[in-house]
């Protein structure tokens, strides 16, 4: 996990609790076989992705690194909930934000 130094040291250290709470939820979800329970880790694991990767504190690398893990973790929570996957035209879309 590279960082920046411009950060505040509390936002480092915020941020590097929520990378380690996500660490602990993907192993959470490797050991529930409930669906329902995969299925809101999943997307709670997307969602800290994303709030990880709006975090100035990361480097830029880091950062595309957290926003394909955020995509892949989304794509995940849909297949638990039955959506198909996305097409890559759709998935091109949505990392521009066109829907």
């Amino acid at each position: 996990m590279t960082t920046t130094t411009s950060a505040p040291p509390e936002l480092h250290e915020a941020s590097r609790a929520l990378w380690l709470a996500t660490l602990s939820l993907m192993t959470a979800f490797m050991q529930t076989q409930a669906p329902a329970h995969r299925y809101l880790m999943a997307r709670r694991i997307a969602r800290n992705f994303e709030t990880l990767r709006a975090q100035e504190c990361f480097s830029d690398d880091c950062r595309r690194r957290f926003e394909r893990l955020g995509t892949r973790w989304n794509a995940q929570a849909d297949r638990l909930q039955g959506r198909p996957p996305a097409s890559p035209l759709q998935r091109v879309r949505g990392l521009l934000g066109l829907g």
